[in-house]
Protein backbone atom coordinates (compact mmCIF):
# COMPACT_ATOMS: atom_id res chain seq x y z
CA UNK A 1 0.00 0.00 0.00
CA UNK A 2 1.37 3.39 -1.07
CA UNK A 3 0.29 5.64 1.66
CA UNK A 4 1.21 9.45 0.97
CA UNK A 5 3.43 11.16 3.64
CA UNK A 6 0.95 14.11 3.67
CA UNK A 7 -2.86 14.35 3.61
CA UNK A 8 -3.09 18.45 3.28
CA UNK A 9 -6.96 19.93 4.17
CA UNK A 10 -7.20 23.36 3.30
CA UNK A 11 -10.55 25.78 4.03
CA UNK A 12 -11.91 27.76 1.79
CA UNK A 13 -10.74 31.18 1.29
CA UNK A 14 -13.05 33.94 2.53
CA UNK A 15 -16.72 34.26 0.45
CA UNK A 16 -19.22 36.60 0.45
CA UNK A 17 -21.13 34.24 2.30
CA UNK A 18 -18.97 34.78 5.06
CA UNK A 19 -19.45 38.64 5.31
CA UNK A 20 -22.90 39.50 4.32
CA UNK A 21 -24.96 36.15 5.83
CA UNK A 22 -27.96 38.06 4.14
CA UNK A 23 -26.58 37.15 0.43
CA UNK A 24 -28.06 33.56 1.24
CA UNK A 25 -31.20 34.55 0.82
CA UNK A 26 -30.29 35.27 -2.83
CA UNK A 27 -28.04 32.84 -3.97
CA UNK A 28 -27.91 29.10 -3.51
CA UNK A 29 -24.84 28.36 -0.58
CA UNK A 30 -22.80 26.51 -3.69
CA UNK A 31 -22.80 28.91 -5.61
CA UNK A 32 -21.18 31.63 -3.53
CA UNK A 33 -17.94 32.77 -4.49
CA UNK A 34 -14.70 34.14 -3.01
CA UNK A 35 -14.03 37.81 -1.89
CA UNK A 36 -11.11 39.81 -3.12
CA UNK A 37 -9.83 39.11 0.10
CA UNK A 38 -10.51 35.34 -0.43
CA UNK A 39 -8.47 35.02 -3.50
CA UNK A 40 -5.75 36.97 -2.04
CA UNK A 41 -5.69 34.52 1.23
CA UNK A 42 -5.92 31.57 -1.04
CA UNK A 43 -3.10 32.77 -3.19
CA UNK A 44 -0.82 32.90 0.09
CA UNK A 45 -2.00 30.09 0.91
CA UNK A 46 -0.65 28.22 -2.98
CA UNK A 47 2.22 29.64 -2.08
CA UNK A 48 3.33 27.66 0.95
CA UNK A 49 1.81 24.64 -0.81
CA UNK A 50 4.19 25.07 -3.86
CA UNK A 51 7.09 25.21 -1.95
CA UNK A 52 5.78 22.44 0.45
CA UNK A 53 5.02 20.13 -2.58
CA UNK A 54 7.71 20.61 -4.76
CA UNK A 55 8.02 18.88 -7.85
CA UNK A 56 5.97 16.16 -6.45
CA UNK A 57 3.05 14.61 -7.83
CA UNK A 58 -0.59 15.64 -5.75
CA UNK A 59 -3.92 13.25 -5.60
CA UNK A 60 -6.45 16.71 -5.23
CA UNK A 61 -10.15 16.22 -4.21
CA UNK A 62 -11.73 19.05 -4.23
CA UNK A 63 -15.41 20.08 -2.85
CA UNK A 64 -18.08 20.35 -5.74
CA UNK A 65 -18.83 24.34 -4.37
CA UNK A 66 -17.92 27.20 -6.17
CA UNK A 67 -15.85 29.19 -3.55
CA UNK A 68 -13.54 25.28 -3.38
CA UNK A 69 -13.11 25.28 -6.89
CA UNK A 70 -12.08 28.96 -6.81
CA UNK A 71 -9.47 28.36 -3.92
CA UNK A 72 -8.06 25.57 -6.05
CA UNK A 73 -7.45 27.66 -8.65
CA UNK A 74 -6.10 30.79 -6.54
CA UNK A 75 -3.42 28.05 -5.46
CA UNK A 76 -1.90 27.95 -8.66
CA UNK A 77 -0.48 24.49 -8.82
CA UNK A 78 1.66 23.15 -11.70
CA UNK A 79 -1.77 21.12 -13.96
CA UNK A 80 1.72 18.31 -14.71
CA UNK A 81 1.55 17.63 -11.25
CA UNK A 82 -2.15 17.06 -10.00
CA UNK A 83 -5.01 15.34 -10.52
CA UNK A 84 -7.80 16.90 -9.47
CA UNK A 85 -11.16 14.91 -8.62
CA UNK A 86 -14.09 17.01 -7.82
CA UNK A 87 -16.24 15.11 -4.93
CA UNK A 88 -19.18 15.68 -3.33
CA UNK A 89 -19.14 14.22 -0.05
CA UNK A 90 -16.64 16.86 1.07
CA UNK A 91 -18.89 19.41 0.49
CA UNK A 92 -20.74 21.90 2.94
CA UNK A 93 -23.13 21.03 5.60
CA UNK A 94 -26.68 21.26 4.22
CA UNK A 95 -28.33 23.66 5.76
CA UNK A 96 -31.76 23.68 3.32
CA UNK A 97 -32.24 25.19 0.42
CA UNK A 98 -33.25 29.07 0.04
CA UNK A 99 -32.65 30.39 3.51
CA UNK A 100 -34.33 33.31 5.44
CA UNK A 101 -31.09 34.69 7.34
CA UNK A 102 -33.34 35.25 11.15
CA UNK A 103 -34.48 31.53 11.02
CA UNK A 104 -30.92 30.87 10.50
CA UNK A 105 -29.58 32.30 13.25
CA UNK A 106 -32.52 30.87 15.55
CA UNK A 107 -31.65 27.51 14.51
CA UNK A 108 -28.20 28.21 15.15
CA UNK A 109 -28.83 29.11 18.68
CA UNK A 110 -30.90 25.64 18.64
CA UNK A 111 -28.18 24.07 17.70
CA UNK A 112 -25.72 25.67 20.36
CA UNK A 113 -27.68 24.63 23.23
CA UNK A 114 -28.45 21.07 21.37
CA UNK A 115 -25.05 20.61 20.40
CA UNK A 116 -23.51 21.04 17.17
CA UNK A 117 -23.22 17.15 15.87
CA UNK A 118 -26.43 16.20 16.45
CA UNK A 119 -28.30 18.98 15.74
CA UNK A 120 -30.16 18.51 12.75
CA UNK A 121 -31.02 21.77 10.28
CA UNK A 122 -35.10 21.37 9.03
CA UNK A 123 -34.47 20.17 5.12
CA UNK A 124 -30.75 20.05 6.16
CA UNK A 125 -28.30 17.77 7.89
CA UNK A 126 -26.60 17.23 11.28
CA UNK A 127 -22.91 17.37 11.72
CA UNK A 128 -23.84 13.24 12.27
CA UNK A 129 -24.70 13.26 8.79
CA UNK A 130 -21.86 14.94 7.74
CA UNK A 131 -19.42 12.47 9.53
CA UNK A 132 -20.56 9.71 7.91
CA UNK A 133 -20.41 11.10 4.29
CA UNK A 134 -16.88 12.24 5.31
CA UNK A 135 -16.21 8.64 6.53
CA UNK A 136 -17.31 7.13 3.72
CA UNK A 137 -15.11 9.33 1.50
CA UNK A 138 -12.83 8.83 3.92
CA UNK A 139 -12.84 4.72 3.02
CA UNK A 140 -12.84 5.41 -0.77
CA UNK A 141 -9.20 7.27 -0.15
CA UNK A 142 -7.85 4.44 1.62
CA UNK A 143 -9.01 2.31 -1.32
CA UNK A 144 -6.51 4.34 -3.25
CA UNK A 145 -3.87 3.87 -1.56
CA UNK A 146 -3.69 0.56 -2.75
CA UNK A 147 -2.49 1.49 -5.94
CA UNK A 148 1.84 0.94 -5.70
CA UNK A 149 1.58 4.18 -7.65
CA UNK A 150 -0.46 6.51 -5.70
CA UNK A 151 1.00 10.11 -5.23
CA UNK A 152 2.96 11.22 -2.01
CA UNK A 153 1.06 13.77 -1.42
CA UNK A 154 -3.31 14.04 -0.55
CA UNK A 155 -4.90 17.21 -1.21
CA UNK A 156 -8.49 18.20 0.05
CA UNK A 157 -10.09 21.37 -0.72
CA UNK A 158 -13.15 21.79 1.00
CA UNK A 159 -15.00 23.53 4.62
CA UNK A 160 -14.42 23.55 8.23
CA UNK A 161 -16.52 21.73 9.69
CA UNK A 162 -16.00 18.83 6.93
CA UNK A 163 -12.23 19.73 7.65
CA UNK A 164 -12.77 18.71 11.53
CA UNK A 165 -15.42 15.54 11.21
CA UNK A 166 -12.09 14.24 8.94
CA UNK A 167 -9.66 14.64 11.42
CA UNK A 168 -12.74 13.35 14.25
CA UNK A 169 -12.81 10.05 12.00
CA UNK A 170 -9.51 9.61 11.32
CA UNK A 171 -8.13 9.82 14.97
CA UNK A 172 -11.25 8.49 16.34
CA UNK A 173 -11.75 11.81 18.44
CA UNK A 174 -15.17 11.77 20.50
CA UNK A 175 -17.65 13.85 19.59
CA UNK A 176 -17.22 15.83 23.32
CA UNK A 177 -13.58 16.39 21.42
CA UNK A 178 -15.26 17.52 18.59
CA UNK A 179 -17.79 20.03 19.86
CA UNK A 180 -14.48 21.63 21.43
CA UNK A 181 -12.88 22.69 18.83
CA UNK A 182 -13.43 25.45 16.50
CA UNK A 183 -13.10 25.54 12.58
CA UNK A 184 -10.03 26.79 10.88
CA UNK A 185 -10.04 30.20 10.11
CA UNK A 186 -10.64 30.97 5.89
CA UNK A 187 -7.94 29.42 3.56
CA UNK A 188 -5.87 27.48 7.13
CA UNK A 189 -4.66 24.58 6.55
CA UNK A 190 -3.93 21.26 8.61
CA UNK A 191 -1.57 18.33 7.53
CA UNK A 192 -1.93 14.54 8.96
CA UNK A 193 1.67 13.70 8.21
CA UNK A 194 2.91 10.23 8.08
CA UNK A 195 5.38 9.18 11.11
CA UNK A 196 8.50 6.92 10.54
CA UNK A 197 6.49 4.21 13.08
CA UNK A 198 3.31 4.58 10.28
CA UNK A 199 0.98 6.49 12.00
CA UNK A 200 -0.35 9.85 11.21
CA UNK A 201 0.26 12.76 13.51
CA UNK A 202 -1.82 16.12 13.20
CA UNK A 203 0.76 18.91 12.42
CA UNK A 204 -0.78 20.92 14.65
CA UNK A 205 -3.96 21.21 16.74
CA UNK A 206 -7.59 23.03 15.91
CA UNK A 207 -8.32 25.82 18.46
CA UNK A 208 -10.02 24.92 21.43
CA UNK A 209 -12.89 26.89 22.43
CA UNK A 210 -13.58 24.58 25.45
CA UNK A 211 -12.49 21.75 27.31
CA UNK A 212 -14.22 18.85 26.30
CA UNK A 213 -17.40 18.28 28.64
CA UNK A 214 -19.64 14.65 27.56
CA UNK A 215 -23.04 15.18 27.39
CA UNK A 216 -23.87 12.54 29.94
CA UNK A 217 -20.97 14.09 32.04
CA UNK A 218 -23.44 16.47 34.54
CA UNK A 219 -24.27 17.07 38.17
Amino acid sequence: MARPRRIVLVRHGESTGNIDDSVYEREPDHALALTERGRRQAEETGKRLRELFGPEPVSVYVSPYRRTHETLRAFQLDPDLIRVREEPRLREQDWGNWQDRDDVRLQKTYRDAYGHFFFRFPQGESGADVYDRVGGFLESLFRSFEAPDHPPNVLLVTHGLAMRLFCMRWFHWTVAEFESLSNPGNAEMRMLLLGDDGKYTLDRPFERWREPVPDWATG
